[in-house]
């Protein structure tokens, strides 16, 4: 389910907040699922459970999962994080297509590639 890049310059915490996002924003894992518990995931992962711990922590800070008290991290509802995902992506481009006009890319050349794509 989540494999870790050592060669990544990011924290490893990190990867597994991304990789997680991944999978919600995706349906993979489905609202109110329960997470992997945090000794497991460790011990599949070979890496410490603070390193666990702490990106849970970051998932429920950004609002991706909920804790149980006793029960353990289970899946928010996926819909208003998709619809918040897209506008933040929407406003990264919109910041692209600025810098790029700086430089003298025109937003035709811009549309031209994306449509090569």
């Amino acid at each position: 389910m989540i494999i870790i890049d050592y060669k990544d310059t990011r924290p490893i915490y990190e990867q597994v907040v991304e990789k997680f996002k991944t999978l919600i924003l995706k349906g993979v894992l489905t609202p109110d699922e329960q997470m992997p518990s945090v000794r497991n995931l460790a011990m599949e992962l070979s890496i410490n459970p603070n390193t666990i711990q702490k990106a849970y922590a970051e998932l429920e800070r950004e609002g991706f999962i909920y804790t149980v008290k006793g029960r353990g991290n289970f899946v928010l509802g996926t819909d208003s994080l998709l619809t918040e995902w897209k506008k933040e992506c929407m406003e990264k481009i919109l910041q692209l297509v600025r810098e790029s006009e700086e430089y003298g890319i025109t937003k035709e050349e811009i549309i031209e590639h994306i449509r090569k794509m």
